[in-house]
């Protein structure tokens, strides 16, 4: 839900806060004082586009921060696309500055974002209701899958059997595909798969000898070096060399005087045990390093040889792998990939009965579907109708228009990641007229509330956790404005709901009221935000109600509908 809401130098906003709670939250206000600006500006963390001219006269840049409390698992993926990391308490803070420039700076937890990211973040946060808004509800796409959100549990059991199927489907197709083509291109393809495959056998690779090659190449480079250090050990350590004696030679002159003095002290016994054991260990030793040095020899043929192939598999690493590893693994593929191109007849052949049988699977799967989609958009058009009564549109009629095209065009069934139906929501507002897409309704005030009867039924299932309804209050009042005050406090169970409206009897019914007011200060106009106590709440009620002098009449009969909204609250479990 959205926590906190920060908008400095909007219109006449210089600055202000808000701090929003669950439930049903309402702004009033006299016309003017700023409440759309709110809206705006809330449409500005949205990713919608923003006027440089909305900027407060005299001011260089706007600023609008937002800070959402969000359940993490539903946002991870997004965010994860966008290379941002989600905090462990959920909180999400998007924030976007633009300047009289024209220059933008969005961020989402400190990052530097794009409008496009918000958009698509925005999506799963936030729908705004207001009179001439594009909804979520007017994307004819998403009518599906608010449908199948209606429905029970089997319908999902078929739809999570048919996208296995459906990804069969798209595997094998994609097989028949690769393995189709013109003849001439089919010869390429086998010409270059031989060419690779004879030119990697015919290197004869082994698994780790590119390290070994390395390990007696660096030896045969460094020859001079090794053969002078071994040399010069084994004089040191055997024949003395310069020196005249050798180490070994006077480590056993030192076991023999040790042994003159052994009998005197177990200590002296103890250091020539010490002293022997090494002269073994040197014994070993001279023997290793010797047997090293005899046994080097320096060939250039054979430094040669190493180089060339080392060269062998430096250019086929650089065609066909990181590492020998990957190059054997390519050879294999390419044998693969070369047989069934010459035996692609039988492949394709035995392909397309596999094709045939996922397309009669997905077909009756679809059908399945479609049959209890056709179930489920019986009782949504009901539950709405009886909505539509409620909110004083008894002559308002939906219909669920469900299209199922099996139609084969070019072999095939036209499949998608939902069956093979197209739907879309359908609506009457008067007798005899006809049926209609949502997106044509021309008036405001039924749109706001055709919107709000759907999102009444779908409000249990419908995952975005934040609706704000702008002023779908325009054209109504009586009966209908109190059924739509009930609509939203029911909707307001399941989702955090922000309404603007002029209509007290939505203002009585909130759970935190928001008073918008125009002041003056220093010669300047600028927006000002109260939060309501229950004191707070009656006056501006009773304001609504009386105009600009509240009168004790006025007060009396905002504390009734207060009663009332209290009693409807605790009998609909809010309180």
């Amino acid at each position: 839900m959205l926590q906190r809401l920060e908008i400095q130098n909007i219109a006449i906003i210089d600055k202000i806060e808000i701090e929003l709670g669950e439930g049903l939250n309402v702004l009033t206000g006299e016309t003017g004082a700023g409440k759309s600006i709110i809206i705006d500006s809330i449409n500005a963390i949205l990713g919608e586009r923003m006027s440089k001219q909305l900027i407060r006269t005299g001011r260089d840049k706007a600023v609008v921060e937002a800070v959402f409390q969000v359940n993490i698992d539903r946002m991870s993926d997004l965010l994860e696309s966008f290379g941002i990391e989600g905090e462990e308490d959920g909180t999400l803070v998007i924030s976007r500055e633009f300047t009289a420039s024209g220059k933008n700076t969005c961020r989402i937890n400190g990052r530097i974002a794009t409008v496009s990211m918000l958009k698509k973040i925005g999506e799963r946060l936030i729908d705004v209701h207001g009179q001439h808004d594009n909804q979520s509800l007017l994307r004819t796409e998403s009518h599906i899958e608010l449908l199948d959100s209606f429905a029970d549990s089997k319908i999902n059991i078929l739809k999570d059997e048919y996208l296995k199927h459906f990804e069969s489907y798209r595997e094998i197709k994609d097989r028949l595909k690769s393995l189709s083509g013109d003849a001439g291109e089919r010869e390429r393809k086998i010409d270059i798969l031989r060419f690779q495959i004879d030119e990697i056998e015919k290197a004869n690779l082994k698994v780790g000898e590119e390290e070994e090659i390395e390990k007696q190449r660096d030896v045969l480079l460094n020859f001079e070096k090794i053969i002078s250090t071994l040399s010069n050990a084994y004089e040191a350590l055997d024949s003395g060399g310069n020196l005249g004696i050798s180490a070994l030679d006077r480590i056993n002159k030192s076991v023999s005087d040790f042994s003159n003095i052994e009998n005197y002290d177990d200590k002296y016994s103890t250091l020539k045990k010490r002293l022997e054991a090494v002269s073994y260990e040197l014994e070993d030793v001279i023997t290793e390093i010797r047997e090293l040095r005899d046994g080097i020899e320096y060939e250039p043929s054979v430094l040669e040889q190493l180089e060339e192939r080392l060269d062998v598999l430096y250019r086929l690493k650089k065609k066909y792998g990181d590492s020998i590893e990957d190059i054997l693994e390519y050879l294999e593929n390419a044998k693969k990939e070369l047989d069934e191109i010459i035996n692609n007849e039988e492949i394709i052949n035995r392909l397309k009965e596999d094709l045939k049988k996922e397309d009669e699977q997905l077909y009756k799967l679809a059908k399945d579907i479609n049959c209890e989609r056709i179930k489920t958009a019986k009782l949504l058009e009901n539950r709405i109708g009886s909505e539509f009564k409620d909110l004083e549109m008894k002559n308002t009629k939906l219909k669920v228009n469900i299209e199922f095209y099996d139609s084969i065009k070019d072999g095939e069934r036209k499949y998608g990641n939902n069956g093979l139906d197209r739907v879309e929501f359908l609506i009457s507002t008067n007798v005899g007229e006809p049926l209609k897409p949502l997106s044509k309704i021309a008036s405001g005030g039924e749109m706001s509330r055709i919107m709000l009867a759907i999102k009444t039924i779908l409000a249990k299932v419908d995952k975005i956790p934040t609706m704000i309804f702008d002023e779908i209050d325009i054209g109504i009042s009586g009966i209908a404005a109190q059924k739509v005050g009930e609509k939203l406090c029911y909707i307001s169970k399941n989702h955090q709901v922000i309404s603007v409206t002029h209509l007290a009897q939505i203002a009585c019914i909130a759970d935190n009221n928001y008073y918008i007011e125009k002041v003056t200060k220093g010669g300047n106009t600028e927006t000002v935000v109260k939060s309501l106590d229950e004191e707070g709440k009656r006056n501006e009620i009773a304001r609504i109600i009386g105009g600009v002098k509240v009168s004790d009449i006025a007060l009396k009969h905002a504390e009734e509908m207060l009663d009332y909204a209290r009693e409807f609250k605790k009998a609909n479990g809010k309180d």
